[in-house]
Order: structure tokens, then C-alpha cells, then sequence
């Protein structure tokens, strides 16, 4: 998909130099997916703590 944007060349061009991509498609394409993927992580961990206590993961597992 084509789409414009007004992204500042410092920034693109830092990314690209961090992540040892060569062009600026792929290095906001690499940006994207690890933001992502950060976000993703972010709402498991705040699942910590959220589960009972007293479940039983193997109990869960057994065929019924």
C-alpha cells in the first residue's frame, strides 16, 4: 500500500543506521513490527497477577 508521510530524515535515517537497513521502506516496516510486537508484550505483562491462583494448567489440559 502506498501511502505519503512527513517523517524527519534524522529519524529515518538513525533507524536505518541502528538497524542496518538499507532503505527506508524497510526500516519503517522493521520499526513498525517491533512496535508491535513491544505493545503486544506490554499487555500480556499486565496480565500478571490476573490469573487465579489457584488454577490448575495441567488439570486444564486433560482431555474431557
Amino acid at each position: 500500500m502506498r501511502t505519503t508521510l512527513e517523517i524527519p530524515n534524522e529519524l529515518i535515517r538513525e533507524a536505518k543506521e541502528l538497524s542496518g537497513i538499507k532503505t527506508k521502506t524497510d526500516a519503517i516496516i522493521i520499526a513498525l513490527e517491533e512496535f508491535v510486537r513491544r505493545r503486544k508484550s506490554k499487555r500480556i505483562l499486565e496480565l500478571k497477577g490476573s490469573l487465579d491462583k489457584d488454577f490448575d494448567y495441567k488439570e486444564s489440559r486433560r482431555k474431557r
